[in-house]
């Protein structure tokens, strides 16, 4: 089984403030920690120079264990709950994954 580099990149709404930003990620960081399956977590805002970004502001990428992982992730009630909550705050969300 191959594992899975789940990707988003991420663009707030304008409104959205720096300490709501920090709470989206310390939340992800969070269930990275507490869902079985994920092996790893970063995020960061973006610093691109290249102005390709799309308008997105943020990205994170999670290695999960393998598709099964990724998919029990997804359907995870924290991770819907997670959703729920933050979405309000997000103007568009870009997500691939691949497997290694």
């Amino acid at each position: 089984m191959a594992r899975v580099k789940h990707i988003a990149l991420v663009q707030f709404k304008a409104d959205t403030t720096p300490e709501q930003i920090d709470q989206v990620f310390s939340a992800l960081l969070d269930l990275s920690e507490s869902i079985p399956g994920v092996e790893d977590f970063i995020s960061g805002p973006n610093n691109s120079t290249e102005g390709l970004s799309g308008g997105h502001t943020h990205a994170f990428v999670m290695t999960l264990t393998d598709a099964a992982a990724r998919d029990a992730y997804l359907t995870h009630t924290e991770h819907q709950a997670f959703v729920a909550w933050a979405l309000p705050l997000i103007e568009k969300v870009t997500v691939v994954d691949f497997e290694l």
